[in-house]
């Protein structure tokens, strides 16, 4: 009789422990489930807020890239001061050249923010602090004085960028950039051609 309750006190307490083993066990199968899941999550969320911030195409070269910057913060410069001369030159000349200038530079931003779009490139939202710097000087200044620094700023401008746009259109990679430098060389040389004769005439 005591060998039959011995026998029967041994068996509850294996039972006993093989539930706390399986209790034990399907805690951590639990854990396991909930900690890989949770990973995914995680990646998941960074991923799209990645996508969300926008990402630049890493293929471009580095010549393509800074070119592509340059052209664009360039092109809000020559817009913002050009349009600030139509507005307070006293020099007729210097207005018609300003027109001229807003007209043919919102153009090739306008082209240069598609060929962006198309490449999964994020273009400047703003102007370098130095240009800023530049814009905010000549805005202080008025009449002939203010004619003669924005004339002057053109000449020196636009020589600056037809070296910029003849480097891209030699020897950049990106061949629609590098089309796009090609095609509007004559423009930024005409501008030059033209700064270049208003300038000369308020000397």
């Amino acid at each position: 009789m005591k060998n039959s309750i011995l026998t029967v006190l041994a068996v509850a307490t294996i039972v006993s422990c093989n539930k706390k083993e399986t209790t034990i066990a399907g805690s951590n199968s639990d854990s396991l489930t909930m900690s890989t899941s949770d990973s995914p999550t995680t990646l998941n969320d960074s991923v799209t807020t990645a996508n969300n911030m926008g990402t630049d195409n890493t293929m471009l070269s580095s010549q393509d890239k800074m070119f592509a910057d340059a052209a664009s913060t360039g092109s809000m410069m020559e817009v913002m001061t050009g349009k600030l001369a139509e507005t307070i030159a006293s020099n007729a000349a210097v207005k018609s050249l300003a027109a001229m200038i807003v007209k043919d530079h919102t153009m090739a931003g306008v082209e240069l923010k598609k060929w962006a779009s198309a490449n999964n490139y994020s273009l400047p939202a703003a102007m370098t602090t130095e240009q800023q710097a530049m814009f905010d000087e000549l805005k202080m200044k008025k009449g002939a004085e203010f004619d003669k620094a924005y004339a002057k700023m053109m000449v020196s401008d636009h020589k600056k960028d037809i070296d910029a746009f003849k480097k891209q259109s030699s020897e950049g990679k990106d061949a629609s950039l590098k089309t796009f430098a090609s095609n509007t060389l004559p423009t930024l040389e005409k501008h030059l051609k033209e700064a270049q004769k208003v300038d000369s005439s308020m000397k």
